[in-house]
């Protein structure tokens, strides 16, 4: 078994548990907030993706 696999694994469950239920207890005006800020930071880490790839190429 490769332990990183299992450590990455691991890490993105408890991130999508921990995003469930901070989406399930929050009010809707806090929902609306999460999703806004998930919206930026997916957009950020694409931007910075995108930058590491021109780098490397």
């Amino acid at each position: 078994m490769n332990k990183k696999s299992i450590a990455k694994g691991t890490a993105v469950g408890a991130i999508a548990g921990l995003a469930c239920y901070a989406l399930s207890t929050a009010t809707p005006v806090k929902k609306y907030s999460i999703k806004k800020d998930a919206g930026k930071t997916l957009k950020a880490a694409g931007h910075l993706l995108d930058d590491i790839k021109s780098v490397i190429m």
